[in-house]
């Protein structure tokens, strides 16, 4: 099988960025991430993405552009544009200290709140995209219709009890609030490294549209049970003291979330589906618990969490 040279250009790129920024260069270099939707590779200070095939140029560039203008919020861009190589749209950032996997009870919950809620507070600043949330929830569960597995059919079911908009067939009813789309703990950093103020990062699918998908994840997670009520009364109550507008300032929120979290509900529990036949492994618990929960969500209306 011939190498994929996009990994060794990739270095060699952000390695002569890095260069170009510091005279003096410690040159550590890893690989973060080598996915089929993102390759991403560090040098020292420099931090290179190669985004997903077929990302489209323009959309991507205005993403970036908004990233420029909105610092404080979202970690900014060390170059204006994305630029081509092997066949990919790359961009450079500033390297940034991660959420730590390993220590939940530290997870920043009301700074991403409070992030999120500037964010949706915040006028876009260049004309972007919608917020593509709905579109990569809908096509994880097309994928279903690859596999065979039992829970396939009860997450599609759930999926289709969904209003149009949330399955992308539709246009969302909110076409100005400027939303993340991809909103979990992977996507803050701290910058400057190594104890900064935190920052969203990962501008793939930031975009204006229904600012409660941007708080659905944590939402569904606490649904199915799989996040504590503790971290999601504080996330929830940073938001609102934030002044977010995705949810009311007090009273239920499950009215505004209820669809958003249904939506990414289902998207988890496809991926899960997806991955697991993959490996030819049954699902762990908590991919059972997803597909438990679409299970229960048909019959589900507004104003309850979603299981």
């Amino acid at each position: 099988m011939t190498p994929d040279p996009l990994l060794p250009a990739l270095a060699a790129h952000v390695r002569a960025s890095a260069h170009a920024r510091a005279a003096a260069c410690p040159c550590g270099a890893a690989t973060l991430a080598e996915r089929p939707d993102a390759t991403v590779v560090r040098h020292a200070g420099t931090v290179a993405k190669a985004h997903a095939p077929g990302a489209d140029p323009a959309a991507l560039a205005l993403r970036v552009t908004a990233a420029a203008r909105l610092p404080g919020v979202l970690l900014p861009p060390l170059a204006p544009h994305p630029v081509p190589l092997h066949g990919r749209l790359v961009t450079l950032w500033p390297y940034g200290t991660p959420v730590d996997p390993d220590d939940p009870d530290a997870a920043p919950w009301e700074d991403a709140a409070t992030l999120l809620a500037r964010l949706h507070r915040t006028p876009a600043p260049v004309a972007v995209p919608p917020m593509r949330g709905p579109a990569k929830a809908a096509l994880a569960v097309d994928r279903l219709r690859e596999i065979r597995h039992p829970g396939a059919g009860t997450v599609r079911r759930a999926w289709a009890a969904l209003p149009a908009w949330a399955r992308d067939e539709a246009p969302m009813p909110d076409a100005a609030t400027l939303c993340h789309g991809d909103l979990h703990l992977g996507q803050l950093i701290r910058h400057p490294a190594p104890d900064g103020p935190w920052l969203l990062i990962d501008v793939d699918d930031l975009g204006t549209g229904v600012p409660a998908w941007d708080l659905a994840r944590p939402a569904a997670w606490y649904a199915c049970g799989l996040l504590e009520p503790g971290a999601w009364h504080r996330f929830l109550a940073a938001y609102r003291a934030a002044g977010g507008p995705a949810v009311p300032p007090e009273g239920d929120p499950w009215p505004a979330l209820d669809v958003p979290a249904r939506a990414l509900t289902a998207q988890t529990a496809a991926r899960a589906l997806t991955k697991a036949t993959a490996a030819g492994r049954p699902l762990d618990e908590v991919e059972q618990a997803l597909v438990d929960a679409c299970a229960r969500m048909v019959p589900v209306g507004p104003g309850h969490p979603p299981g």
